[in-house]
């Protein structure tokens, strides 16, 4: 298996102490007018720029890398030199970044990928809504391997992130220029390390309760194989973990098994030199953070602290700090003082939400009570404005009683004046009371009882006898039925027209 970091290691070992970011040449200014660029994928580095690299032995389509530091929000550009060791030529200042430190694991959770990523000349996005862009490759192997999701993971423009790296508009385009340039001479992958913080030994002793401190102690071995040989390493995955610069004789799978591994004698080397170095440090370190944690800040703590940023920008336009600058170290009696604090305020939270609750209850029985008084009291005031009224004697309905007194009288028909020579007296008779029925017969049969009764019922069949012997002239008279002897009907018999007289 071949590795391109066995021909410096020797070197890079005796070396590796005075090797510091500190003596390491860095520089954020970018000197690009947009105003200028006429075409943003073909745009040329400047000559400042170009003259910088030749300063540094470096030729301007030579490989590169990328290195981003969360925590302090950077992005190193670094681009290999003659003697094919990688110098640090830009660092530029990350304009936003969501979440906080730690991997991406899944979609939706807006954290900026942690890890190792090779980036090909496809993974450049000239169209991008975001100015210009650079897909990360996320997921990698080691994400596949582990489960994460998410897609669209961009080193774009705009200076607005949702799970990227945002940059300015005039930060992406030197940073396109500069790989499309690498690309041009021969570059097929652009290693893209993506880091927390800088995994120093002090760093790694601030974060150490950290949940995701395993993931990153992973991730450090990578970043010092870096800082020792100057050359990103060659990665691979196997057990779902990353290996870094390990010779082995069957390929490597990410979800099984690692074959069997060596690392290169020399790097072997250098690392147990740098490894020691390291222990001192740390522990040194942990003495100086013992009794206090750090306190990482939320994306909402970051972008307050550069909310001033925002004045007279389009709104899109969200710069979110750094942690370095929003974070705080405590000690463990301040933390258990504001976690009591927390606790407090959200008790109260809780009560204030419980008295909220009752008193809304309390207040919906109180307007069901009172609908319930209103209709008592209306329905005893209808109750006493009735009573009221009886004993006033208003509001009574009048009994029906007999009147004799009235009689109902039949208006004949009106004849037509044609029929003036008609008979008048063909219109039936009405029937007449019997004489000998009158109002004292009435009151005498009340007063005597059943006797008078029956004097009353003959004395009114014997007038019927007499009103039947006198009938109307031309007229039959028919007999009464017994149930009314007081009544006779007369049927009027025809009288026949004058020019008929001759008829019998």
């Amino acid at each position: 298996m071949r590795l391109t970091v066995l021909a410096a290691v020797s070197l890079l070992a005796v070396a590796a102490a005075g090797c510091t970011n500190e003596t390491l040449d860095s520089f954020d200014k970018v000197d690009v007018d947009l105003k200028k660029v006429s075409s943003k994928t073909s745009y040329q580095l400047s000559s400042s720029v170009i003259g910088k690299l030749a300063s540094m032995n470096i030729d301007r389509s030579s490989p590169m890398m990328l290195r981003i530091f969360k925590e302090e929000g950077r992005l190193e550009l670094w681009k290999a030199d003659r003697a094919n060791r990688f110098q640090l030529v830009r660092n530029y200042k990350i304009c936003a970044w969501s979440g906080k430190l730690g991997p991406k694991t899944k979609e939706g959770d807006r954290q900026a990928p942690e890890g190792f990523y090779p980036l090909a000349r496809a993974n450049l996005n000239p169209n991008s809504s975001y100015y210009l862009a650079i897909n990360t490759g996320f997921p990698n192997n080691y994400d596949r391997a582990n489960k994460a999701s998410g897609t669209h993971l961009m080193i774009h423009g705009a200076c607005s992130s949702s799970g990227c790296y945002s940059m300015t508009d005039e930060q992406m385009v030197e940073i396109f220029a500069f790989a499309r340039d690498a690309f041009d001479g021969g570059q097929k992958t652009i290693q893209l390390q993506a880091f927390p913080f800088r995994m120093t030994a002090e760093n790694m002793a601030r974060h150490r309760d950290n949940p995701n401190i395993e993931f990153w102690k992973m991730l450090k071995v990578g970043y010092d194989h870096f800082e020792l040989t100057k050359r990103p390493p060659e990665v691979n995955v196997c057990e779902k973990k990353y290996v870094f610069n390990q010779q082995a004789d069957k390929p490597f799978t990410p979800a099984g098994a690692c074959p069997a591994m060596t690392t290169p004698a020399a790097l072997d080397v250098a690392l147990s030199s740098y490894n020691k170095t390291y222990a001192a440090a740390y522990a040194k370190a942990m003495s100086k953070y013992e009794g206090t944690v750090w306190v990482e800040p939320s994306e909402a703590q970051r972008k307050a602290i550069v909310a001033d940023q925002r004045k007279g920008r389009e709104l899109a336009y969200a710069p979110t700090g750094n942690s370095l600058d929003a974070g705080k170290l405590m000690t463990e009696r301040e933390i258990e003082a504001q976690k009591r604090k927390v606790e407090e305020a959200e008790q109260r939270k809780i009560e204030a939400a419980e008295r909220a609750k009752q008193a809304e209850e309390q207040a919906k029985l109180d307007a069901e009570q009172q609908k319930i008084k209103e209709a008592q009291d209306f329905a005893a005031d209808v109750a006493a404005e009735k009573a009221e009224k009886r004993a006033r004697g208003e509001g009574a309905l009048p009994v029906p009683e007999e009147n004799p007194g009235v009689a109902v009288v039949e208006t004949p028909e009106k004849k037509p004046f044609w029929k003036l020579w008609a008979a008048k007296d063909t219109e039936p008779r009405k029937a007449e009371p019997a004489a000998g029925v009158t109002e004292g017969t009435e009151q005498a049969t009340l007063d005597a009882g059943q006797p008078v009764r029956k004097e009353a019922k003959a004395a009114t069949a014997e007038a019927s006898a007499q009103t039947m012997e006198k009938p109307v002239d031309g007229g039959t008279v028919l007999p009464v039925p017994e149930a009314n002897p007081d009544s006779q009907v007369v049927e009027q018999t025809q009288k026949k027209p004058f020019w008929k007289f001759w008829q019998k």
